[in-house]
């Protein structure tokens, strides 16, 4: 096998910094896809037909379309509709962010209707306002059945991050592109990065384990 790692070396430091270029994005675009993801799963079970019609069409389409299309659409739609340079940093967010709103919408909706309706009866018998009775009593009890599913989005949103190289943003995988072209080999950086982020996959499903396990027992 014509393999050399040693050509790879000099690189290394460069490919790491993409470590937490990765990382710095993803957890932005984690946190606006939770935010955002739990409004519309309060939009599909509300009363109002309105806001359940956005909360179902926003699902539809997010779910319905391939992420990169979505990516790209971002990146190059918004400055020739709007003028705006728009950069690959808040792209990636933005694209990755309602993307995973979609999916987090669902699953939070079906962790809420899971919920023992016995207990959404006995705080509106008690006065309790739609929103504290949510806060406190419902989303709490949710969040623990519905905590490996959205651990699991979370970890999937990590491995597909990849595809913001396309967008030209300097993650593990754009970079590890770039060192493949300047060494004439693409093997090599792209089985190191490819490690890394198993490395931090691995890292995250350990730690939603450990999450999982402490809520478990904190009943």
């Amino acid at each position: 096998m014509n393999l050399d790692f040693s050509q790879i070396v000099p690189y290394i430091p460069f490919m790491l910094k993409g470590i937490w270029v990765t990382l710095k994005f993803v957890f932005f675009a984690i946190l606006f896809g939770f935010v955002l993801g739990t409004v519309f799963a309060l939009f599909k079970i509300s009363r109002i037909k309105t806001l359940k019609w956005i909360g179902d069409i926003y699902t539809s389409i997010f779910r319905g379309t391939p992420l990169i299309v979505q990516l790209m659409l971002i990146y190059f739609a918004i400055p020739q509709l709007t003028g705006y340079d728009i950069k690959p940093f808040l792209s990636a967010i933005l694209a990755f962010g309602l993307n995973s709103a979609a999916y987090v919408s669902e699953i939070i909706r079906a962790g809420i209707q899971a919920v023992d309706k016995g207990q959404t009866e006995a705080a509106q018998a008690l006065g309790v306002p739609y929103y504290l009775m949510m806060k406190d009593l419902i989303l709490p009890q949710a969040m623990k059945n519905i905590l490996p599913a959205l651990m699991n989005e979370f970890i999937s949103l990590t491995k597909e991050s990849a595809l913001v190289s396309t967008i030209g943003y300097l993650d593990l995988m754009r970079r590890a592109q770039v060192v493949g072209a300047q060494i004439y080999r693409n093997f090599e950086p792209l089985l190191f990065v490819a490690v890394i982020y198993w490395v931090l996959v691995f890292i995250l499903t350990v730690l939603g384990r450990q999450l999982e396990r402490k809520m478990k027992y904190s009943d």
